[in-house]
């Protein structure tokens, strides 16, 4: 089956369809899998947003910051005044894929005054979650587990299951949680997203643009427990019933970067995604010269046996910025 995507007015050559015939399972390392079709183009978006964002045409830069890029969606903006450094194509919707995670964890840390307190996971909540072959943190039914090891188990390894854990801790189901999403990407101002799940999953109604998705980072990064758990490549969770020496997880990103250091600065942290139809995504967050910026990118060909296209972009615009 072939990867829908949208037309984006690329060559026929780079609007190519690759075939993936990897079993599900297996295609979550770096997020979720399925096919839908994409849903339609956004419309031009409102002056007034949440955060400043240029409205006029940007310079020959930014054409130079996206020369070359693989991903076909992406934007560039710097974290301390929001300022865009780089566009492409960033009001077209697009399938969020695992970075969905990065509003899940912020919800949750919204919502969760003790981090500590522990949540069982009941049995009934893995059934779905297996059969649409997503990626686990590896927890089990019934395990008894800290809020703060779902959150590292959610932003980390990309687990869905803890992601589905912080739902039912915060709002007793799944439904009731991506109800707090929609009205946390509406009151920073993500006009054109729609959250369908708290895992990325692959669902019409779920969708979001490039541009939306640097609005959430850049929100989220002011919570210095969010900006912790997208920074950390490695984390050992506590001990519990189910695993009692705990597990460790690892970030997806890190685990398939050749390297985070480029010319300049270094790739501080990130959120993968991946699904046939989002193809590879990345919410990425680098210092270059002293200064912070952040990448969002979506819609690259790849999967997760492929070189990591989206990470390569990353590794390619970030050492082209100037003062």
């Amino acid at each position: 089956m072939k990867r829908q995507r949208f037309n984006l007015g690329r060559t026929p050559a780079a609007r190519r369809s690759t075939a993936r015939t990897v079993p599900l399972a297996l295609a979550l390392m770096l997020g979720t899998a399925g096919v839908l079709g994409l849903p339609g183009q956004a419309s031009a978006l409102p002056q007034k947003a949440a955060y400043a964002y240029e409205t006029t045409a940007l310079s020959a830069s930014s054409a130079n910051l996206s020369s070359g890029m693989y991903s076909a969606n992406g934007i560039l903006i710097s974290v301390n005044d929001g300022k865009v450094l780089m566009k492409k194509n960033i009001n077209q919707k697009v399938y969020p894929a695992s970075m969905t995670k990065m509003m899940t964890v912020l919800v949750a840390l919204e919502n969760i005054p003790d981090l500590q307190k522990k949540t069982t996971l009941p049995a009934s909540m893995f059934a779905p979650l297996n059969k649409e072959g997503a990626s686990m943190a590896g927890f089990l039914a019934g395990e008894k587990v800290k809020a703060i090891d779902l959150l590292y188990g959610s932003m980390l390894p990309s687990g869905a299951d803890a992601s589905m854990g912080l739902a039912y801790a915060v709002s007793g189901s799944e439904a009731a949680f991506v109800k707090k999403m929609n009205q946390k990407a509406k009151k920073l101002g993500m006009k054109h997203t729609n959250f369908a799940n708290v895992t990325g999953l692959p669902d019409a109604a779920h969708y979001t643009t490039v541009k939306d998705m640097s609005i959430l980072m850049r929100s989220a990064l002011k919570n210095p427990t969010f900006r912790k758990l997208i920074t950390t490549h490695r984390y050992t969770m506590s001990p519990t019933n189910s695993h009692p020496k705990g597990m460790t997880v690892r970030s997806t990103l890190s685990e398939s970067a050749p390297t985070l250091n480029f010319k300049g600065g270094r790739i501080l942290g990130g959120k993968t995604g991946y699904t046939r139809a989002a193809g590879l995504c990345l919410a990425s967050l680098a210092v270059k010269d002293g200064r912070e910026y952040i990448l969002v990118t979506a819609d690259a060909d790849g999967n997760p046996w492929s070189k990591p296209y989206h990470i390569l972009d990353a590794l390619k615009v970030y050492p082209k910025i100037r003062k």
